[in-house]
């Protein structure tokens, strides 16, 4: 892990690699401001300055305290017997380092390779071997990303290498993470695997705004549903006439594109117009931001406030079930712990 010498200092990151991303994140991570420095457009810095994460500039700024060059990628494993290899599924929560389990934490600290989403908590890679290789397959919304073919291929090649290779994706492999294709991948080519839950963003986005997805006397639940594709969609098979009859908390994920014609479709279908709404973005993030208003308006009010993906939308009276706060803390103690703040408390 790169260390830094002051505090909260502004870090230009020069010569972006493979490895750029978990950098960023491990900078993050310690409270850095960080701004990227490269000539070409690069779809990963750009994914993070779309999130707000980091900044991208042609070179390096004036007011830059500390100037780093990023490391090269680690170099690939060495090959171990064949068939004495494992795969881990380990849901990594919304983002943060200190909302990874402590089994996953284990998972990333015994991997031979990581195969990451670019939502993973990528600053606990500074954890892993210094052998591991990492390697990014994280699909961005509208731009690149590696096929679910390509990422089972890569996992069963690793693992009947001999290796232990850790799928680290974000929230969990089971919510819409696609984990069960990956799990059904490795059994069918006899190849052991496990599973690490993780803190799924559908109940950990509302939480972190201060929004229950239950809460007594107001819902006795919630469904969670993809917005992937909308209503209109020939592909989509959801049944919005019935998610507006239930009564629940509605969760949307995956839905920022498709959020207009969501509510207007629950509108239509029932719905009061007036029904409390919220959209959350980058949960448990430096970027995370809150948008609230209610159904009719949501999708125009998080456009103005700028939510992007990844973002939660939370649909039902749950939304101001709890009294809210000036300004809201990530954690109960005020604080954004991680796992280099909480070596440096224990230290």
């Amino acid at each position: 892990m790169i260390r830094l010498p002051i505090s909260t200092p502004h870090v230009a990151l020069t010569h972006p690699t493979d490895a750029a991303p978990q950098v960023v994140h491990g900078l993050l991570d310690q409270g850095a401001r960080v701004t990227v420095v490269c000539e070409a457009a690069d779809a990963r810095m750009a994914d993070l300055a779309s999130r707000g994460l980091v900044t991208v500039a042609t070179e390096v700024p004036g007011d830059a305290e500390v100037v780093l060059r990023c490391p090269a990628p680690t170099p690939a494993p060495v090959t171990l017997p064949r068939g004495t290899g494992r795969v881990t599924l380990v849901g990594g929560g919304p983002g943060d380092p200190g909302l990874l389990t402590l089994a996953g934490l284990e998972a990333v600290k015994s991997a031979d390779v990581l195969v990451c989403d670019r939502l993973a908590p990528l600053g606990v890679l500074d954890e892993a071997p210094a052998h591991a290789e990492v390697i990014h397959v994280g699909k961005i919304p509208r731009g690149g990303f590696t096929p679910q073919e390509r990422i089972n291929a890569v996992l069963l090649e690793h693992a009947l290498a001999g290796r232990h290779v850790v799928r680290l994706k974000g929230g969990d492999n089971f919510v819409f993470g696609r984990g069960g294709e990956e799990w059904n991948a490795c059994v069918e080519a006899g190849v052991p695997v496990t599973v690490v839950p993780g803190v799924t963003s559908s109940v950990a986005a509302p939480a972190l705004a201060g929004i229950p997805v239950t809460h007594r006397s107001v819902t006795q639940g919630f469904v969670v549903v993809s917005g992937h594709v909308g209503p209109d969609d020939g592909r989509s098979t959801t049944d919005w006439g019935a998610l507006a009859r239930t009564g629940l908390t509605i969760v949307v994920l995956m839905g920022v594109a498709e959020l207009p014609m969501i509510a207007e479709r629950l509108v239509e279908h029932g719905l009061a117009p007036d029904t409390p709404a919220a959209s959350v973005a980058d949960a448990g993030m430096p970027s995370m931001r809150v948008a609230r208003a209610t159904l009719a308006d949501i999708a125009e009010t998080a456009a103005e406030q700028g939510i992007s993906a990844p973002a939660v939308t939370i649909i039902g009276a749950t939304v101001h079930a709890l009294a809210q706060q000036d300004a809201l803390p990530r954690f109960s103690d005020g604080s954004a712990p991680s796992l280099t703040s909480a070596k440096e408390r224990s230290a």
